[in-house]
Protein backbone atom coordinates (compact mmCIF):
# COMPACT_ATOMS: atom_id res chain seq x y z
CA UNK A 1 0.00 0.00 0.00
CA UNK A 2 1.07 3.57 -0.67
CA UNK A 3 2.33 5.40 2.37
CA UNK A 4 0.19 8.54 2.63
CA UNK A 5 2.14 9.81 5.64
CA UNK A 6 5.33 10.57 3.75
CA UNK A 7 6.69 14.08 4.30
CA UNK A 8 6.26 16.65 1.55
CA UNK A 9 9.82 17.75 0.83
CA UNK A 10 8.65 20.85 -1.04
CA UNK A 11 7.39 22.19 2.29
CA UNK A 12 10.73 21.60 3.94
CA UNK A 13 12.37 18.93 6.09
CA UNK A 14 14.17 19.70 9.37
CA UNK A 15 17.90 19.12 9.20
CA UNK A 16 17.83 17.95 12.81
CA UNK A 17 15.63 15.01 11.77
CA UNK A 18 18.23 13.61 9.34
CA UNK A 19 21.56 12.53 10.75
CA UNK A 20 24.74 11.99 8.77
CA UNK A 21 24.50 8.76 6.76
CA UNK A 22 20.71 8.51 7.02
CA UNK A 23 18.05 8.35 4.31
CA UNK A 24 14.40 9.37 4.54
CA UNK A 25 11.65 8.92 1.96
CA UNK A 26 9.13 11.59 1.04
CA UNK A 27 7.18 13.15 -1.81
CA UNK A 28 7.82 15.88 -4.35
CA UNK A 29 4.51 16.37 -6.07
CA UNK A 30 3.49 12.92 -7.32
CA UNK A 31 7.06 11.59 -7.22
CA UNK A 32 8.52 9.35 -4.51
CA UNK A 33 11.87 10.83 -3.49
CA UNK A 34 14.56 10.01 -0.95
CA UNK A 35 16.60 12.61 0.88
CA UNK A 36 20.09 11.50 1.91
CA UNK A 37 22.66 13.25 4.06
CA UNK A 38 26.46 13.00 3.87
CA UNK A 39 28.08 15.31 6.43
CA UNK A 40 26.58 18.73 5.61
CA UNK A 41 25.50 17.85 2.07
CA UNK A 42 21.99 16.75 1.11
CA UNK A 43 20.88 14.84 -1.97
CA UNK A 44 17.41 14.15 -3.37
CA UNK A 45 17.02 11.15 -5.63
CA UNK A 46 14.41 8.76 -7.01
CA UNK A 47 13.15 6.45 -4.27
CA UNK A 48 13.36 3.17 -6.18
CA UNK A 49 16.08 1.14 -7.87
CA UNK A 50 15.82 1.11 -11.65
CA UNK A 51 16.41 -2.65 -11.76
CA UNK A 52 13.52 -4.14 -9.78
CA UNK A 53 12.03 -1.22 -7.89
CA UNK A 54 13.87 -1.93 -4.64
CA UNK A 55 13.15 0.66 -1.94
CA UNK A 56 16.38 2.63 -1.65
CA UNK A 57 15.36 4.05 1.73
CA UNK A 58 15.97 0.53 3.05
CA UNK A 59 19.41 0.37 1.45
CA UNK A 60 22.89 1.39 2.53
CA UNK A 61 24.58 4.77 2.14
CA UNK A 62 28.32 4.31 1.89
CA UNK A 63 30.51 7.27 1.04
CA UNK A 64 28.99 8.69 -2.12
CA UNK A 65 27.33 5.43 -3.12
CA UNK A 66 23.78 4.27 -2.52
CA UNK A 67 23.33 0.47 -2.37
CA UNK A 68 20.01 -1.19 -3.23
CA UNK A 69 18.89 -3.82 -0.67
CA UNK A 70 17.28 -6.19 -3.21
CA UNK A 71 20.01 -7.12 -5.68
CA UNK A 72 22.90 -4.89 -4.61
CA UNK A 73 22.92 -2.38 -7.47
CA UNK A 74 24.80 0.83 -6.66
CA UNK A 75 24.14 4.45 -7.58
CA UNK A 76 26.20 7.61 -7.45
CA UNK A 77 24.77 9.89 -4.79
CA UNK A 78 25.61 13.07 -6.72
CA UNK A 79 24.62 12.11 -10.26
CA UNK A 80 22.18 9.22 -9.81
CA UNK A 81 24.31 7.17 -12.20
CA UNK A 82 24.04 3.38 -11.97
CA UNK A 83 27.55 2.33 -10.96
CA UNK A 84 27.26 -1.42 -11.29
CA UNK A 85 24.85 -4.16 -12.28
CA UNK A 86 22.19 -5.29 -12.05
CA UNK A 87 20.90 -1.73 -12.55
CA UNK A 88 21.84 -0.08 -15.85
CA UNK A 89 19.76 3.10 -15.71
CA UNK A 90 20.29 6.15 -13.53
CA UNK A 91 17.82 7.29 -10.88
CA UNK A 92 16.30 10.78 -11.10
CA UNK A 93 17.66 13.79 -9.19
CA UNK A 94 16.05 16.86 -7.68
CA UNK A 95 17.38 20.29 -6.76
CA UNK A 96 18.02 20.70 -3.04
CA UNK A 97 18.06 24.04 -1.23
CA UNK A 98 19.00 24.73 2.38
CA UNK A 99 17.36 27.64 4.15
CA UNK A 100 18.46 27.99 7.75
CA UNK A 101 17.91 24.63 9.44
CA UNK A 102 15.48 23.32 6.84
CA UNK A 103 16.00 21.45 3.57
CA UNK A 104 13.66 22.08 0.63
CA UNK A 105 13.50 19.84 -2.43
CA UNK A 106 12.55 21.77 -5.55
CA UNK A 107 12.36 20.94 -9.26
CA UNK A 108 13.56 17.74 -10.92
CA UNK A 109 16.97 18.10 -12.54
CA UNK A 110 17.66 17.14 -16.18
CA UNK A 111 18.15 13.42 -16.77
CA UNK A 112 21.72 12.18 -16.77
CA UNK A 113 23.15 11.69 -20.27
CA UNK A 114 23.95 7.99 -20.01
CA UNK A 115 25.45 7.62 -23.49
CA UNK A 116 27.41 10.87 -23.93
CA UNK A 117 29.38 9.67 -26.98
CA UNK A 118 31.63 12.39 -28.34
CA UNK A 119 31.04 14.62 -25.31
CA UNK A 120 32.98 12.19 -23.10
CA UNK A 121 36.79 11.89 -23.21
CA UNK A 122 37.96 9.18 -25.56
CA UNK A 123 39.04 5.92 -23.87
CA UNK A 124 42.77 5.11 -23.62
CA UNK A 125 42.39 2.34 -26.20
CA UNK A 126 39.88 2.11 -29.03
CA UNK A 127 39.85 -1.26 -30.81
CA UNK A 128 38.91 -1.16 -34.48
CA UNK A 129 35.84 -3.27 -33.67
CA UNK A 130 34.60 -5.39 -30.79
CA UNK A 131 32.86 -8.74 -31.08
CA UNK A 132 30.94 -10.22 -28.16
CA UNK A 133 30.11 -13.92 -28.36
CA UNK A 134 27.08 -14.41 -26.14
CA UNK A 135 23.83 -12.54 -25.68
CA UNK A 136 23.30 -13.05 -21.97
CA UNK A 137 24.03 -11.06 -18.85
CA UNK A 138 27.75 -10.52 -19.42
CA UNK A 139 27.40 -9.78 -23.13
CA UNK A 140 24.75 -7.10 -22.77
CA UNK A 141 26.46 -5.49 -19.77
CA UNK A 142 29.66 -5.24 -21.82
CA UNK A 143 27.96 -3.74 -24.88
CA UNK A 144 26.06 -1.24 -22.73
CA UNK A 145 29.24 -0.20 -20.91
CA UNK A 146 31.22 0.22 -24.13
CA UNK A 147 28.77 2.82 -25.37
CA UNK A 148 28.60 4.56 -22.01
CA UNK A 149 32.40 4.80 -22.05
CA UNK A 150 32.30 6.63 -25.40
CA UNK A 151 33.50 3.76 -27.57
CA UNK A 152 32.36 4.64 -31.10
CA UNK A 153 33.62 1.62 -33.04
CA UNK A 154 31.55 -1.28 -34.33
CA UNK A 155 30.04 -3.65 -31.74
CA UNK A 156 28.71 -7.04 -32.82
CA UNK A 157 26.93 -9.32 -30.36
CA UNK A 158 26.47 -12.89 -31.56
CA UNK A 159 23.91 -14.96 -29.66
CA UNK A 160 22.62 -18.51 -30.06
CA UNK A 161 19.41 -17.43 -28.33
CA UNK A 162 16.28 -16.55 -30.27
CA UNK A 163 15.54 -13.57 -27.99
CA UNK A 164 17.38 -10.33 -27.33
CA UNK A 165 19.05 -10.24 -23.88
CA UNK A 166 16.48 -10.84 -21.14
CA UNK A 167 16.23 -11.28 -17.38
CA UNK A 168 17.26 -14.94 -17.18
CA UNK A 169 16.64 -15.34 -13.41
CA UNK A 170 12.95 -14.83 -14.08
CA UNK A 171 12.58 -17.88 -16.32
CA UNK A 172 12.50 -20.13 -13.24
CA UNK A 173 10.70 -17.68 -10.96
CA UNK A 174 7.95 -15.24 -11.94
CA UNK A 175 7.58 -16.33 -15.56
CA UNK A 176 6.54 -19.89 -14.70
CA UNK A 177 3.93 -18.62 -12.26
CA UNK A 178 2.33 -16.34 -14.81
CA UNK A 179 3.96 -15.25 -18.10
CA UNK A 180 4.96 -11.64 -17.72
CA UNK A 181 5.02 -9.06 -20.51
CA UNK A 182 7.99 -9.03 -22.86
CA UNK A 183 8.88 -5.51 -21.76
CA UNK A 184 9.42 -6.85 -18.23
CA UNK A 185 11.66 -9.65 -19.43
CA UNK A 186 13.73 -7.69 -21.95
CA UNK A 187 16.75 -6.01 -20.39
CA UNK A 188 16.63 -3.30 -23.06
CA UNK A 189 13.85 -2.05 -25.32
CA UNK A 190 14.19 -3.26 -28.92
CA UNK A 191 15.19 0.21 -30.20
CA UNK A 192 18.19 0.27 -27.85
CA UNK A 193 20.34 -1.88 -30.13
CA UNK A 194 19.62 0.28 -33.17
CA UNK A 195 20.12 3.54 -31.29
CA UNK A 196 23.41 2.42 -29.77
CA UNK A 197 24.59 0.82 -33.02
CA UNK A 198 24.94 -2.66 -31.57
CA UNK A 199 24.64 -5.31 -34.26
CA UNK A 200 22.70 -8.05 -32.46
CA UNK A 201 22.80 -11.34 -34.36
CA UNK A 202 20.29 -13.82 -32.87
CA UNK A 203 20.03 -17.54 -33.67
CA UNK A 204 23.69 -17.39 -34.64
CA UNK A 205 26.49 -19.67 -33.53
CA UNK A 206 30.23 -19.13 -33.82
CA UNK A 207 31.97 -22.26 -35.12
CA UNK A 208 35.58 -21.17 -34.62
CA UNK A 209 37.92 -18.35 -33.60
CA UNK A 210 41.06 -17.53 -35.58
CA UNK A 211 43.24 -15.77 -33.02
CA UNK A 212 45.96 -15.01 -35.58
CA UNK A 213 43.66 -13.30 -38.10
CA UNK A 214 41.41 -11.97 -35.32
CA UNK A 215 38.27 -13.35 -36.89
CA UNK A 216 35.30 -15.41 -35.77
CA UNK A 217 33.65 -17.82 -38.18
CA UNK A 218 29.88 -18.30 -38.08
CA UNK A 219 28.34 -21.75 -38.33
CA UNK A 220 25.96 -20.58 -41.08
CA UNK A 221 28.74 -18.88 -43.00
CA UNK A 222 30.37 -15.47 -42.82
CA UNK A 223 33.07 -14.02 -40.61
CA UNK A 224 33.49 -11.07 -38.27
CA UNK A 225 36.82 -9.38 -37.66
CA UNK A 226 37.61 -7.95 -34.25
CA UNK A 227 40.09 -5.66 -32.61
CA UNK A 228 39.03 -7.05 -29.22
CA UNK A 229 36.89 -10.08 -28.42
CA UNK A 230 34.74 -10.92 -25.41
CA UNK A 231 33.76 -14.53 -24.75
CA UNK A 232 30.50 -14.59 -22.80
CA UNK A 233 29.11 -17.93 -23.89
CA UNK A 234 27.65 -18.86 -20.52
CA UNK A 235 26.83 -22.44 -19.63
CA UNK A 236 24.93 -25.37 -21.10
CA UNK A 237 22.50 -27.52 -19.14
CA UNK A 238 23.66 -30.99 -18.21
CA UNK A 239 21.48 -33.43 -20.10
CA UNK A 240 20.73 -36.91 -18.84
CA UNK A 241 19.93 -39.98 -20.88
CA UNK A 242 16.79 -41.43 -19.31
CA UNK A 243 15.13 -44.47 -20.88
CA UNK A 244 11.65 -43.63 -22.08
CA UNK A 245 12.31 -39.89 -22.21
CA UNK A 246 11.07 -37.96 -25.23
CA UNK A 247 11.05 -34.32 -26.24
CA UNK A 248 7.36 -34.17 -25.39
CA UNK A 249 7.65 -35.25 -21.76
CA UNK A 250 11.13 -34.08 -20.67
CA UNK A 251 12.07 -30.43 -20.24
CA UNK A 252 15.21 -28.49 -19.37
CA UNK A 253 15.15 -24.87 -18.28
CA UNK A 254 17.86 -22.51 -19.38
CA UNK A 255 16.35 -20.04 -21.84
CA UNK A 256 13.24 -17.92 -22.18
CA UNK A 257 12.20 -20.24 -25.00
CA UNK A 258 12.51 -23.19 -22.60
CA UNK A 259 10.27 -21.35 -20.11
CA UNK A 260 7.64 -20.65 -22.76
CA UNK A 261 7.55 -24.30 -23.77
CA UNK A 262 7.38 -25.53 -20.17
CA UNK A 263 4.61 -23.10 -19.24
CA UNK A 264 2.59 -24.12 -22.27
CA UNK A 265 2.96 -27.81 -21.43
CA UNK A 266 1.99 -27.31 -17.78
CA UNK A 267 -1.33 -25.73 -18.76
CA UNK A 268 -2.69 -29.27 -19.25
CA UNK A 269 -0.45 -31.14 -16.79
CA UNK A 270 -1.41 -32.20 -13.27
CA UNK A 271 1.68 -33.99 -11.94
CA UNK A 272 5.28 -32.90 -12.49
CA UNK A 273 8.46 -34.66 -11.42
CA UNK A 274 11.48 -32.40 -10.93
CA UNK A 275 14.82 -34.22 -11.07
CA UNK A 276 17.48 -32.39 -9.08
CA UNK A 277 17.51 -30.12 -6.04
CA UNK A 278 19.50 -27.22 -7.49
CA UNK A 279 18.37 -23.61 -7.12
CA UNK A 280 16.82 -23.72 -10.59
CA UNK A 281 15.08 -27.02 -9.84
CA UNK A 282 13.50 -25.84 -6.59
CA UNK A 283 12.56 -22.46 -8.03
CA UNK A 284 10.75 -24.36 -10.79
CA UNK A 285 9.11 -26.60 -8.18
CA UNK A 286 7.92 -23.59 -6.18
CA UNK A 287 6.67 -21.72 -9.25
CA UNK A 288 4.69 -24.66 -10.62
CA UNK A 289 3.33 -25.63 -7.21
CA UNK A 290 2.02 -22.09 -6.78
CA UNK A 291 -0.20 -22.81 -9.78
CA UNK A 292 -1.62 -25.91 -8.12
CA UNK A 293 0.36 -28.62 -9.91
CA UNK A 294 1.37 -31.71 -7.97
CA UNK A 295 5.17 -31.65 -7.56
CA UNK A 296 7.61 -34.45 -6.71
CA UNK A 297 11.30 -33.56 -6.30
CA UNK A 298 13.74 -36.42 -6.86
CA UNK A 299 17.41 -35.91 -5.98
CA UNK A 300 20.35 -38.09 -4.88
CA UNK A 301 21.46 -35.89 -1.96
CA UNK A 302 20.35 -35.86 1.66
CA UNK A 303 19.02 -32.27 1.64
CA UNK A 304 18.52 -29.55 -0.96
CA UNK A 305 21.50 -27.18 -1.29
CA UNK A 306 23.52 -29.23 1.20
CA UNK A 307 26.82 -28.68 -0.62
CA UNK A 308 26.12 -25.00 -1.25
CA UNK A 309 24.37 -23.79 1.91
CA UNK A 310 24.76 -26.63 4.40
CA UNK A 311 22.29 -29.16 5.84
CA UNK A 312 20.46 -26.79 8.21
CA UNK A 313 19.55 -24.33 5.48
CA UNK A 314 18.73 -27.28 3.23
CA UNK A 315 16.30 -28.67 5.82
CA UNK A 316 14.66 -25.25 6.09
CA UNK A 317 14.00 -25.02 2.35
CA UNK A 318 12.80 -28.61 2.24
CA UNK A 319 10.34 -27.89 5.07
CA UNK A 320 9.24 -24.71 3.31
CA UNK A 321 8.43 -26.68 0.17
CA UNK A 322 6.74 -29.46 2.09
CA UNK A 323 4.54 -26.95 3.89
CA UNK A 324 3.25 -25.97 0.44
CA UNK A 325 2.61 -29.55 -0.63
CA UNK A 326 5.82 -30.43 -2.50
CA UNK A 327 6.89 -34.07 -2.09
CA UNK A 328 10.57 -35.01 -1.76
CA UNK A 329 12.23 -38.29 -2.73
CA UNK A 330 15.83 -37.81 -1.61
CA UNK A 331 18.65 -40.32 -1.99
CA UNK A 332 17.05 -41.44 -5.26
CA UNK A 333 17.22 -40.77 -8.99
CA UNK A 334 14.85 -41.13 -11.92
CA UNK A 335 15.70 -44.47 -13.52
CA UNK A 336 13.27 -44.38 -16.47
CA UNK A 337 9.92 -43.15 -17.75
CA UNK A 338 7.10 -45.53 -18.59
CA UNK A 339 4.16 -43.74 -20.18
CA UNK A 340 2.86 -41.27 -17.62
CA UNK A 341 4.96 -42.68 -14.77
CA UNK A 342 8.48 -41.98 -13.52
CA UNK A 343 10.22 -45.04 -12.10
CA UNK A 344 12.77 -44.16 -9.43
CA UNK A 345 16.01 -45.97 -8.64
CA UNK A 346 14.36 -47.78 -5.71
CA UNK A 347 11.38 -48.87 -7.81
CA UNK A 348 8.99 -46.17 -6.58
CA UNK A 349 6.45 -45.18 -9.24
CA UNK A 350 5.32 -41.56 -9.50
CA UNK A 351 2.62 -40.12 -11.73
CA UNK A 352 4.40 -37.81 -14.16
CA UNK A 353 2.77 -35.86 -16.93
CA UNK A 354 6.20 -34.42 -17.53
CA UNK A 355 9.73 -34.44 -16.12
CA UNK A 356 11.81 -31.31 -15.53
CA UNK A 357 15.56 -31.90 -15.26
CA UNK A 358 17.53 -29.41 -13.17
CA UNK A 359 20.79 -31.16 -12.40
CA UNK A 360 23.22 -28.33 -13.14
CA UNK A 361 25.17 -26.77 -15.99
CA UNK A 362 28.62 -26.92 -17.59
CA UNK A 363 30.60 -23.90 -18.80
CA UNK A 364 30.43 -23.51 -22.56
CA UNK A 365 34.16 -23.46 -23.32
CA UNK A 366 34.51 -25.53 -26.51
CA UNK A 367 35.27 -22.47 -28.66
CA UNK A 368 37.97 -21.33 -26.25
CA UNK A 369 39.53 -24.80 -26.14
CA UNK A 370 39.62 -25.05 -29.92
CA UNK A 371 41.18 -21.59 -30.15
CA UNK A 372 44.02 -22.64 -27.84
CA UNK A 373 43.12 -20.50 -24.83
CA UNK A 374 44.29 -21.69 -21.43
CA UNK A 375 41.60 -23.83 -19.80
CA UNK A 376 41.15 -25.26 -16.30
CA UNK A 377 37.50 -26.09 -15.54
CA UNK A 378 36.71 -22.79 -17.22
CA UNK A 379 38.63 -20.16 -19.17
CA UNK A 380 41.61 -18.86 -17.21
CA UNK A 381 41.61 -15.07 -16.98
CA UNK A 382 43.84 -12.59 -15.18
CA UNK A 383 42.72 -9.90 -12.76
CA UNK A 384 41.58 -7.80 -15.73
CA UNK A 385 39.50 -10.69 -17.14
CA UNK A 386 41.88 -11.09 -20.08
CA UNK A 387 42.56 -14.63 -21.28
CA UNK A 388 45.91 -16.19 -22.18
CA UNK A 389 45.56 -14.63 -25.65
CA UNK A 390 45.98 -10.83 -25.57
CA UNK A 391 42.92 -8.95 -26.75
CA UNK A 392 40.52 -11.77 -25.87
CA UNK A 393 38.54 -11.42 -22.64
CA UNK A 394 36.08 -13.75 -20.90
CA UNK A 395 33.23 -13.02 -18.48
CA UNK A 396 30.38 -14.82 -16.77
CA UNK A 397 29.88 -18.53 -16.19
CA UNK A 398 32.94 -19.48 -18.24
CA UNK A 399 35.53 -17.25 -16.53
CA UNK A 400 37.85 -18.68 -13.90
CA UNK A 401 39.77 -16.01 -12.03
CA UNK A 402 42.08 -15.73 -9.01
CA UNK A 403 40.05 -14.68 -6.00
CA UNK A 404 42.24 -12.37 -3.93
CA UNK A 405 40.39 -13.21 -0.71
CA UNK A 406 40.86 -16.97 -0.84
CA UNK A 407 43.96 -17.17 -3.01
CA UNK A 408 42.15 -19.77 -5.13
CA UNK A 409 40.89 -19.69 -8.68
CA UNK A 410 37.10 -19.69 -8.72
CA UNK A 411 34.32 -19.80 -11.29
CA UNK A 412 30.90 -18.51 -10.23
CA UNK A 413 27.59 -19.13 -12.00
CA UNK A 414 25.67 -16.08 -10.77
CA UNK A 415 23.72 -13.55 -12.82
CA UNK A 416 25.02 -10.41 -11.09
CA UNK A 417 28.60 -11.71 -11.24
CA UNK A 418 28.27 -12.17 -15.00
CA UNK A 419 26.91 -8.66 -15.48
CA UNK A 420 29.60 -7.04 -13.37
CA UNK A 421 32.33 -8.99 -15.12
CA UNK A 422 30.92 -7.87 -18.46
CA UNK A 423 31.15 -4.26 -17.32
CA UNK A 424 34.74 -4.62 -16.09
CA UNK A 425 35.82 -6.52 -19.22
CA UNK A 426 34.37 -3.76 -21.40
CA UNK A 427 36.33 -1.07 -19.59
CA UNK A 428 39.50 -3.14 -19.87
CA UNK A 429 39.02 -3.69 -23.60
CA UNK A 430 39.17 0.12 -23.75
CA UNK A 431 42.45 0.21 -21.83
CA UNK A 432 41.31 1.24 -18.36
CA UNK A 433 43.10 -1.65 -16.57
CA UNK A 434 40.46 -2.12 -13.87
CA UNK A 435 40.85 -5.17 -11.66
CA UNK A 436 37.82 -7.36 -11.14
CA UNK A 437 37.38 -7.47 -7.36
CA UNK A 438 33.61 -7.50 -6.80
CA UNK A 439 32.16 -9.72 -4.08
CA UNK A 440 29.99 -12.46 -5.63
CA UNK A 441 26.28 -12.05 -4.94
CA UNK A 442 23.21 -14.11 -5.74
CA UNK A 443 19.65 -14.59 -4.54
CA UNK A 444 16.93 -17.17 -4.71
CA UNK A 445 13.22 -16.76 -4.08
CA UNK A 446 10.88 -19.66 -3.32
CA UNK A 447 7.31 -19.39 -2.04
CA UNK A 448 7.90 -15.73 -1.26
CA UNK A 449 11.00 -16.40 0.86
CA UNK A 450 14.19 -14.74 -0.39
CA UNK A 451 17.70 -15.75 0.53
CA UNK A 452 20.48 -13.33 -0.37
CA UNK A 453 24.07 -14.54 -0.38
CA UNK A 454 27.35 -12.64 -0.61
CA UNK A 455 30.83 -14.10 -0.85
CA UNK A 456 31.93 -17.48 -2.10
CA UNK A 457 32.31 -20.57 0.04
CA UNK A 458 33.36 -23.65 -1.89
CA UNK A 459 34.45 -25.08 1.44
CA UNK A 460 33.79 -24.16 5.06
CA UNK A 461 34.44 -25.71 8.44
CA UNK A 462 31.83 -23.83 10.49
CA UNK A 463 28.37 -22.40 9.99
CA UNK A 464 27.02 -19.82 12.44
CA UNK A 465 23.33 -18.90 12.38
CA UNK A 466 22.27 -15.67 14.04
CA UNK A 467 18.51 -15.54 14.44
CA UNK A 468 15.95 -18.12 13.36
CA UNK A 469 15.57 -19.94 10.06
CA UNK A 470 12.04 -20.99 10.99
CA UNK A 471 11.11 -17.37 11.72
CA UNK A 472 12.65 -16.37 8.36
CA UNK A 473 14.84 -13.85 10.17
CA UNK A 474 18.49 -14.81 10.25
CA UNK A 475 22.04 -14.40 9.01
CA UNK A 476 24.13 -17.47 8.16
CA UNK A 477 27.90 -17.07 8.28
CA UNK A 478 30.12 -19.57 6.51
CA UNK A 479 33.60 -19.69 7.98
CA UNK A 480 36.91 -21.25 7.02
CA UNK A 481 39.71 -21.27 9.60
CA UNK A 482 37.85 -18.69 11.66
CA UNK A 483 37.40 -16.26 8.76
CA UNK A 484 33.99 -15.43 7.28
CA UNK A 485 33.98 -16.33 3.58
CA UNK A 486 30.27 -15.92 2.81
CA UNK A 487 27.06 -14.68 4.41
CA UNK A 488 23.49 -15.63 3.60
CA UNK A 489 20.52 -13.77 5.01
CA UNK A 490 16.77 -14.27 5.13
CA UNK A 491 14.67 -11.25 6.10
CA UNK A 492 17.76 -9.11 6.71
CA UNK A 493 18.50 -7.32 3.45
CA UNK A 494 20.36 -4.40 5.01
CA UNK A 495 22.59 -6.77 6.96
CA UNK A 496 23.38 -8.57 3.71
CA UNK A 497 24.54 -5.29 2.19
CA UNK A 498 26.73 -4.66 5.22
CA UNK A 499 28.13 -8.18 4.97
CA UNK A 500 29.14 -7.45 1.40
CA UNK A 501 31.07 -4.42 2.61
CA UNK A 502 32.59 -6.42 5.45
CA UNK A 503 33.87 -9.02 2.99
CA UNK A 504 35.43 -6.37 0.80
CA UNK A 505 38.77 -5.38 2.28
CA UNK A 506 38.85 -2.24 0.13
CA UNK A 507 35.70 -0.69 1.60
CA UNK A 508 34.96 0.61 5.06
CA UNK A 509 31.85 1.94 6.75
CA UNK A 510 31.99 5.66 7.52
CA UNK A 511 32.25 4.99 11.24
CA UNK A 512 34.41 1.90 10.87
CA UNK A 513 31.67 -0.34 12.26
CA UNK A 514 29.37 -2.91 10.73
CA UNK A 515 26.37 -3.48 12.95
CA UNK A 516 23.92 -6.35 12.61
CA UNK A 517 20.34 -5.30 12.05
Amino acid sequence: MENTNLPDFTKGFPIADLRDGEIVQGKVGEDDVILARRADEFFALGAFCTHYHGALVEGLLLGEELHCPLHHARFNLRTGEALCAPAFDAISRWHVERIGETIFVREKLPALAQYPGATQPKPPNSPSSIVIIGGGAAGLAAADTLRKMAYTGAITMISVDDSAPYDRPNVSKDYLQEPIPDEWMNLRVPDFYREQRIDLALNSRVSSIDTRKKQVQLEKGGTHSYGALLLATGADVIQLSIPGATSSNVFYLRTWSDARALFSKTKTAKQVVVAGASFIALEVAASLRSRGLGIHVVAPGNQPFERTLGPEVGRFFRALHESHGVNFHLGKTVARLEGDQAILSDGTKLAADLLVLGVGVRPSIVLAEQAGLKIDRGIIVDEYLETSVPGIFAAGDIARWLDARSGQRIRVEHWVVAERQGQVAARNMLGYREKYEAIPFFWTQQFGVSLRYVGHAENWDAVEIDGSLDAQDCAIRYKQNGRTVAVGTIGRDLQNLKAEVELDSHMQMSDGKLSSE
